[in-house]
């Protein structure tokens, strides 16, 4: 990865993280964290992902952050002295289910 993806990523991370927090409304019991950013090398999209607790609601979460994602980018577009500025999408992140699986697995082991 080159360093100008990896400053976009660190950066995108931290305004997208801004804008969820002033622009998205959750219901109440919901827990949305940003994993990572994933820049294309064209800089085209930023795949930002997201982690849900719980993670029954994660579809909820997805279709929060998709309904306020024009006015986030809007406000990213108008932010960001960069061309092109990349698209954002996002997804879900599921490392932690991953992690929690592989514990259990260590646990029943022993």
């Amino acid at each position: 990865m080159s360093d100008r993806i990896a400053k976009v990523n660190k950066l995108f991370k931290q305004e997208v993280g801004k804008l969820i927090l002033e622009d998205v409304d959750f219901p109440a019991g919901f827990v949305v964290t940003i994993m990572k950013v994933d820049t294309s090398a064209d800089l085209r999209y930023a795949d930002v992902y997201v982690s849900v607790m719980p993670k029954e609601k994660a579809d909820e979460a997805i279709s929060a952050l998709e309904e306020n994602i024009y006015a986030m980018q809007q406000k990213i577009n108008k932010k960001l002295f960069m061309k092109p500025v990349p698209m954002i999408r996002f997804r879900l992140d599921f490392s932690g289910d991953r992690s929690d699986r592989i514990n259990e697995i260590i646990n029943e082991n022993r």
